[in-house]
């Protein structure tokens, strides 16, 4: 307890040095320029960072609330703006997605569950989580898919990184009917666009000390769409003759991630091939519940799950896994620039998985999230 008091009060040195960028270090196309926060009307303590939370749907509440009680044992200097959203539970309007939008203004910063996405047409094509990331201009979605230590899976010691475009491609809700029974689903791709999630995915290898990047598409087949983004890649990885450079076809791509997926660095790929990677990744280490990602734009950084899913079969169950929105927060702690909070919770998670006497059903345990939730509190203190 002396130790992590000392390591506290050391820590309250790193509160007057915030960057506000949301990527910082990298010196990519979203260039991360340090913006003046306005003051807030809502008092807050001094010395505090204010964190705008979206529990979504599904287990997002349940593992929010894990979230807050870790920070409050911890004694994180983070005060959470919560806001709800969330077109199942008809809580989802203009007026609340531009109080979400507001507070990012205020925050730069977010750590949010699932935002649940029915599959019912009501007139909207763009659900109210891609209007949220299209408002914020979140462009880069990371996700870290990293090998918990004491937890065996079919593939051990994976740490790869996929890097997905999430502001066009498949997701830009250009739908319609041409013709009775004909539906035309437009796939956007843009040079501009893919300029900069290629030098994003470069900046990314050369800050974190890694060797290769790896474009995925499947320009055999869409020879123009995915051809521009495949170019777009090549164009830039001329930049960075350090970084070694490769492509493959997104089939061949899942099974290599399966067969051999110790090739892998980091991949960069289009918006729905991310998605996909995305969660057949994070099966190799242990599934959804285990992955933590991040999502940038030049202004703002949202911390979430890797493999986004509600969960919703669990809702107040008390078995879902709050591993990867406990590292979600502990990466966003090291945004902060809260280096010392960061790796205690980071810590205590991984030492709970490590030890194995508390586990969560999905890793082969008895746990309930409480039990899990617990023990990371008594870890910190260990």
């Amino acid at each position: 307890m002396a130790a992590l008091s000392a390591g506290r009060a050391a820590a309250g040195g790193l509160l007057r040095a915030r960057s506000l960028g949301a990527w910082r270090g990298l010196r990519a196309s979203a260039a991360l320029q340090q913006i003046p926060r306005a003051k807030s009307e809502n008092a807050k303590p001094e010395g505090t960072f204010q964190v705008t939370m979206l529990p979504g749907d599904g287990v997002g509440p349940e593992l929010m609330h894990a979230v807050k009680e870790v920070f409050k044992a911890a004694s994180v200097p983070v005060v959470f703006d919560e806001h709800h959203l969330s077109e199942v539970q008809n809580m989802a309007s203009e007026e609340k997605l531009d109080e979400v939008v507001d507070s990012m203004k205020e925050s730069k910063v977010a750590l949010i569950g699932k935002i649940h996405t029915p599959m019912e047409y009501k007139g909207e094509l763009a659900s109210y989580d891609m209007r949220l990331r299209r408002k914020l201009d979140l462009f880069a979605n990371v996700v870290h898919v990293k090998s918990l230590p004491g937890y065996k899976t079919r593939h051990n010691n994976l740490d790869l990184v996929i890097i997905r475009e999430q502001t066009e491609g498949e997701y830009s809700s250009l739908e319609h009917e041409s013709a009775k029974g004909v539906i035309e689903c437009l796939k956007i791709i843009t040079r501009a666009k893919s300029q900069r999630i290629a030098k994003f995915a470069f900046d990314y290898a050369t800050k974190k000390g890694r060797s290769k990047v790896t474009a995925v598409h499947k320009a055999n087949i869409m020879k123009l769409g995915d051809g521009l983004f495949l170019q777009c890649c090549e164009e830039v990885a001329e930049l960075y003759p350090k970084i070694k450079f490769d492509t493959m076809i997104i089939d061949n791509c899942c099974m290599q991630l399966v067969q051999n997926p110790y090739q892998f660095d980091v991949l960069v790929m289009p918006n729905l091939y991310g998605n996909i990677i995305d969660n057949l990744a994070a099966g190799l280490v242990g599934g959804a519940g285990v992955v933590p990602g991040e999502s940038y734009s030049a202004e703002y950084a949202v911390f979430e799950m890797g493999a986004r899913h509600p969960f919703a079969q669990a809702v107040g169950r008390n078995i879902a896994n709050p591993t990867a929105m406990l590292l979600s927060a502990a990466n966003m702690l090291r945004h902060l620039n809260l280096e010392f909070h960061s790796n205690l919770i980071a810590d205590a998670v991984k030492k709970v998985i490590k030890v194995g006497k508390v586990r969560t059903a999905d890793m082969g345990g008895y746990a309930t999230s409480l039990d899990f939730t617990q023990a990371v509190i008594a870890a910190l203190d260990a």
